[in-house]
C-alpha cells in the first residue's frame, strides 16, 4: 500500500502516445482536493485492527497504511464517509471539517 501521488497530466501528442489499458498506473491523481468536502475522516488508532477494509474500499485510493495503521490523505480524500461506513470497528469517524477531532 502506497500513498497516491501528484502528477503533472501532459497530454498526449499522438495517438501512438494513449495508454493501452487503464488511462494512468494507481495512484495517479492530477488534482488535489478542492476545498468543498464538507466532513472529513479521523482515525481512532487504538481501535484499528489493521484490516485494511477502508483501504479497499477507498473510491480515491487516499488511505495509506503507516505503522501498520491506517492514515488518510487529506489532500485528496472526498469525505465521501465510505472508510467510515464499512469500518467494523468503528476506528473512522466523520467530523466536520475545521473541526479538531481530538
Amino acid at each position: 500500500m502506497h500513498k497516491p501521488e501528484l502528477k503533472q497530466y501532459e497530454k498526449p501528442k499522438h495517438i501512438n502516445d494513449y495508454p493501452c489499458g487503464p488511462a494512468a498506473l494507481a495512484g495517479t491523481l492530477v488534482a488535489k482536493n478542492a476545498g468543498w468536502r464538507t466532513k472529513r475522516p479521523i482515525i481512532h488508532k487504538e481501535k484499528c485492527a489493521g484490516c485494511y477494509l477502508c483501504y479497499l474500499y477507498c473510491p480515491e485510493g487516499t488511505i495509506f497504511k503507516e505503522d501498520k495503521k491506517i492514515n488518510f490523505d487529506y489532500d485528496f480524500c472526498k469525505g465521501c464517509g465510505i472508510c467510515s461506513k464499512v469500518c467494523a470497528h468503528k476506528a473512522i469517524e466523520m467530523i466536520k471539517e475545521g473541526e479538531n477531532g481530538n
